[in-house]
């Protein structure tokens, strides 16, 4: 939104020519997504636990320390990072950007199916909440409508290829089978970041590492002079990544 307010702007006030900059727009999305997160989190959390009464069931089967540690802590706390996240990108990325759009929407929409199971858990006071199968069904619908979305807009020699890595000219193109490896990908990831906060609740560390990674390939893959000077594919559009990247660390 500033980005569209601001820099058609810059001619007669020429600071907000840094508007253009990937850089200055990750790095103000993520410090606008750590203010909104300290602005909104106490009231967020304290509402939370009044309306929650002891917060989630803990699972029997989990850690044992989860029982003493974890026992009356409010859940959909990932509300918070949705909704610092979301005013984040909309306020410093390009809203014209597709890829933009595509993050954000499985973000969302994934974050739906965790706020249904946890509500299912609270309401119903229990620590079972959406069946397994149907929560991997759904996943697995948003990830294909995902997948098709950016094969609709990448490249068209790039729409169904992969890039091998460490081998820079190495471009499998997996044709329609690229749907179901996409998926995969989509799905395994959501779950293993479930798993890895399921298990110590520190899942927070490890996104923010491969949050960091992510934003330099999609940086690098996205300006026509780094993607040329590493013999990497070059992705029209795809540096705006960066900017949905920093607002996710800041949250």
């Amino acid at each position: 939104m500033l980005y569209h307010l601001l820099y058609p702007l810059a001619d007669e006030v020429g600071a907000f020519n840094v508007f253009r900059y990937l850089t200055f727009r990750t790095a103000g999305a993520m410090i606008t997504a750590l203010i909104v997160s300290f602005i909104i989190g106490p009231y967020l959390i304290s509402h939370l636990k009044s309306k929650q009464n002891g917060g989630q069931p803990i699972r029997e089967d989990g850690p044992e320390t989860h029982i003493l540690t974890k026992q009356g802590t409010p859940t959909m706390g990932g509300l918070l990072i949705l909704i610092a996240l979301s005013v984040s990108t909309v306020l410093w990325a390009d809203l014209k950007n597709g890829f933009v759009w595509v993050a954000l929407g499985v973000t969302i929409a994934f974050g739906a199916i965790g706020f249904l199971d946890d509500y299912i858990k609270i309401s119903r006071r229990q620590s079972r909440g959406l069946p397994g199968k149907l929560k991997l069904v759904l996943e697995a619908a948003i990830a294909t409508v995902a997948t098709l979305w950016v094969m609709k807009i990448m490249p068209g020699d790039l729409a169904t290829v992969m890039a091998v890595p460490f081998f820079k000219n190495l471009l499998v193109d997996l044709g329609w089978f690229f749907v179901a490896f996409a998926v995969l990908v989509i799905v395994g990831a959501s779950n293993a970041v479930n798993l890895t906060d399921g298990r110590d609740g520190l899942a927070i560390v490890p996104v923010i590492i491969a949050t960091g990674v992510f934003a330099l390939i999609a940086y690098v893959v996205g300006n026509r002079v780094f993607a040329a000077y590493l013999q990497l594919s070059y992705v029209p559009g795809a540096g705006e990544l960066s900017v949905f990247a920093g607002a996710l660390i800041g949250g």
